[in-house]
């Protein structure tokens, strides 16, 4: 995300906790929001698609979804 909408994202938080922000501008920080998380979670979800665990056997494994444990896993024992 640009800079500039991140400084636009806390001076509208400032703004919110003097209490001064208007009806225009709460929609306006809802918007930079909600793409600053949409970002964030494509962003951190990318980040966990190239992780991988090392096995005892030196194997390695993409990290897998919880709920989706494969052989040997948590969910075996």
């Amino acid at each position: 995300m640009e800079r500039s909408k991140i400084d636009r994202i806390n001076e509208l938080a400032r703004k919110q906790k003097n209490g001064t922000l208007s009806p225009l501008e709460k929609e306006e920080q809802a918007e930079l929001r909600r793409d600053y998380l949409h970002e964030f979670r494509n962003n951190f979800s990318a980040q966990l698609n190239s992780v991988y665990v090392e096995r005892e056997d030196g194997t390695y494994e993409r990290l897998q979804k919880k709920g989706a444990a494969t052989e040997g896993g948590p969910a075996d024992a």
